[in-house]
């Protein structure tokens, strides 16, 4: 995964699903949150809404069962349940190894749907805390992937232009934000697939 060091001057990486392999265990934690309040998300819906905050997720599917469940509650719920199998989050390794060989070379960033405890949670479960310059999470920004507003952040707190920045992601809005931030994206998906839990 050789990177053209002539153009790219910033390396902007999404968390779940593509430095760590998480995608599996996030939908089982939210299965467990949402199956104690009569709610359901098949795994195909879950995978289309990658890269949006726990939160959001939560308000969707809870305006769409029109029940009075507390949206904020469900989000924490389905966080403690991420938290509760957090060892078995695995790092994807050829992403991985982009971070290692560049660190140190050029500036690195994390731009992501999570709150900013459960991102560095994950860096530290896969062995990588406090490798980047930068880390933007949900609460950074108030519109969320597929707006580009995280990497454009992300790119700001590097002090490096969006069109010379590459983003790896690995969800539908993910590229289609950093396609909006002008920035040349690697999809995780072209080499990584995710273990279906369903």
């Amino acid at each position: 995964m050789k990177l053209d060091l002539n153009y790219v001057r910033g390396i902007i990486f999404d968390c779940d699903g593509t430095l760590a392999d998480t995608m599996p265990t996030h939908y089982e934690a939210w299965m467990a949150a949402l199956a104690g309040r009569g709610l359901e998300m098949s795994e195909d819906r879950f995978y289309a809404m990658g890269g949006w905050p726990t939160r959001r997720v939560a308000e969707v599917l809870i305006a769409e069962s029109g029940r009075p469940i507390d949206a904020a509650q469900l989000a924490h719920e389905k966080d403690l349940q991420f938290g509760r199998m957090l060892h078995l989050v695995e790092p994807i390794g050829p992403v991985v190894d982009v971070v290692r060989r560049y660190r140190g070379r050029l500036p690195l960033a994390v731009a992501t749907g999570a709150v900013r405890p459960i991102c560095e949670q994950i860096l530290h479960q896969i062995g990588i805390p406090n490798w980047f310059d930068a880390i933007v999470s949900s609460e950074d920004v108030e519109r969320h992937k597929p707006d580009p507003d995280a990497f454009l952040e992300a790119a700001r707190r590097l002090g490096v232009e969006p069109r010379f920045c590459l983003v790896y992601e690995d969800t539908d809005p993910g590229v289609e934000a950093a396609r909006r931030a002008c920035m040349d994206c690697v999809d995780v998906r072209d080499f990584h697939t995710p273990r279906r839990v369903t």
